[in-house]
């Protein structure tokens, strides 16, 4: 725990874009009723996207823009880069370790406990993109990443996987989901149970989106473009990107659980453009006003993910005894007595989940009222 406040160097826009995508990832993952969820706020059925479909890859995207901000000017500084190695070693290990965390609160069964996860995708995306970023130029990062989309593939359209044969991209028949039971059994995601949307081959696609992200950080940090060239330079990649992926669609569909090379390329591409928007509205024409509810979320991102993540999970094992002999968790008693009794059951669950991230802003407000950043 630090209590300095961000440095004058940070991106504003970059924060507020991290405190859009965290504010979303936390609404969408916590309605008042799975059964009853609007459209844009749930996870495309399989193959295609919906607007909670872009949120993880723009967390990633996001953690790769903030790798060169955070270590260029050190190593720029000729700073010790076994110092910075370290650092990234740190950092991914206790990222890792709060996922796993999370994943077996708070039974820790160890015989089923889920070993792949958000967080951890996290890390492990986080821990080589740092390393390729420490340890090469831009241009081979470019290749890394083109290699990274191509190779995975053709892994997932060539490989034949016994069974099912190749080029299956079914849920039980694809490559990633057949290495992930071979290598995790039972310790994949369990209402899946054939695949894990957070498994081993598909963070190939990852990767490519973090290191998406570490290149647009670079550019970012060139002085010899302008504010509004960058932006200029961030939309037009964007489109090309959107364009790129839409297309490859046709032969690698969009897949958020496979994280397809069409997917990184498509949701990068918007990427790049809503960091671009930000970056022009905020850090170019200094429109700050609406943005202190998203900065407070932004510089306490994991935090956020964090406690929300252990409080959800609280308000389904509190079990509340009722007159009648039952015990309904606190969550379905609070969502009931709160909004379902007197709202439509699809409203009733937006509104928990509105109430639920309004409750944390105000956590998180009290943290950055008393200036604490909470960083691994």
């Amino acid at each position: 725990m630090t209590e300095s406040p961000p440095t004058n160097s940070r991106l504003v826009s970059l924060d507020v874009f991290r405190g859009i995508t965290i504010a979303g990832m936390v609404l969408v993952n916590n309605p008042g009723s799975w059964s009853h969820i609007y459209w844009p706020l749930d996870h495309a059925e399989w193959h295609g996207w919906t607007p909670t479909d872009l949120i993880f890859p723009f967390f990633l995207f996001i953690v790769g823009v903030a790798i060169p901000l955070a270590f260029a000017r050190r190593l720029e500084a000729a700073g010790s880069r076994r110092a910075l190695f370290m650092k990234v070693i740190r950092r991914t290990l206790i990222i890792f370790g709060l996922g796993l965390f999370l994943a077996g609160f708070p039974y820790f069964h160890l015989s089923t406990m889920r070993i792949p996860g958000v967080l951890q995708r996290i890390a492990v995306c986080y821990f080589f993109a740092a390393i390729i970023f420490l340890t090469t130029r831009a241009r081979t990062q470019l290749i890394i990443l083109i290699v990274l989309l191509v190779v995975y593939w053709l892994l997932m359209t060539r490989v034949p996987v016994p069974g099912f044969g190749s080029g299956d991209l079914g849920k039980e028949g694809n490559l990633a989901a057949y290495m992930d039971r071979a290598v995790f059994g039972v310790h994949v995601w369990a209402q899946a149970k054939v695949y894990d949307p957070e498994g081993l081959l598909s963070t190939m696609g990852a990767l490519a989106t973090t290191l998406m992200g570490v290149l647009t950080g670079q550019r970012l940090r060139c002085a010899t473009r302008t504010p509004v060239e960058k932006v200029a330079a961030m939309f037009v990649a964007g489109a090309f990107c959107i364009m790129a992926g839409w297309t490859w669609n046709a032969w690698f569909p969009i897949n958020k659980a496979l994280w397809t090379s069409s997917y990184v390329l498509f949701t990068g591409g918007i990427a790049l453009q809503f960091l671009a928007l930000c970056y022009w509205l905020i850090d170019i024409k200094g429109y700050l006003t609406w943005t202190k509810p998203f900065v407070i979320f932004g510089v306490n991102a994991l935090a956020l993910f964090v406690g929300s993540g252990i409080m959800a999970r609280l308000l389904t094992l509190i079990k509340v005894p009722r007159g009648d002999g039952s015990r309904p968790a606190l969550k379905t008693v609070l969502h009931n007595a709160m909004f379902a009794s007197w709202a439509s059951p699809i409203n009733a669950s937006l509104l928990f989940a509105i109430a639920f991230i309004l409750i944390w802003l105000f956590l998180m407000w009290l943290l950055y009222r008393k200036k604490i950043y909470i960083k691994v």
